[in-house]
């Protein structure tokens, strides 16, 4: 059984930064893919990092240059570091896995086609 556990999250001024953090269990973590998906009330829901099995990434351009995604693959622990943080950066955070099977690229944009989640975590950027 898939599961992840999201962490870090939490309150920050605007400019600051935060690292959360997903732990994942029950799967062969390093031949999925995985990434960041957010949602903030009344929003639609946004990808802001992908990570293939490869290691490589995609970000969109909200975030490109201000949050970096990685992962360990011995400890089965996905990151993502926001750094400059901004007030609509404000949402709630998922951490989101599919397996490699299914296609990484690109995924991030599709932030609905994801087939795992975990409960997410709370980032509030206040100015």
């Amino acid at each position: 059984q898939v599961q992840l556990v999201e962490s870090g999250g939490g309150s920050v001024q605007a400019g600051g930064s935060l690292r959360l953090s997903c732990a994942a269990s029950g799967y062969d973590y390093s031949n999925y893919c995985m990434g960041w998906i957010r949602q903030a009330p009344g929003k639609e829901r946004e990808g802001v990092a992908g990570i293939d099995s490869g290691g490589s990434t995609s970000y969109p351009d909200s975030v490109k240059g201000r949050f970096r995604v990685s992962k360990d693959n011995t400890k089965n622990i996905l990151y993502l570091q926001m750094n400059s943080l901004k007030s609509e950066d404000t949402a709630m955070y998922y951490c989101a896995a599919v397996p490699w099977n299914w296609g990484c690229t690109g995924r991030v944009f599709r932030p609905h086609e994801w087939k795992y989640w975990g409960q997410g975590t709370q980032v509030t950027v206040s100015s």
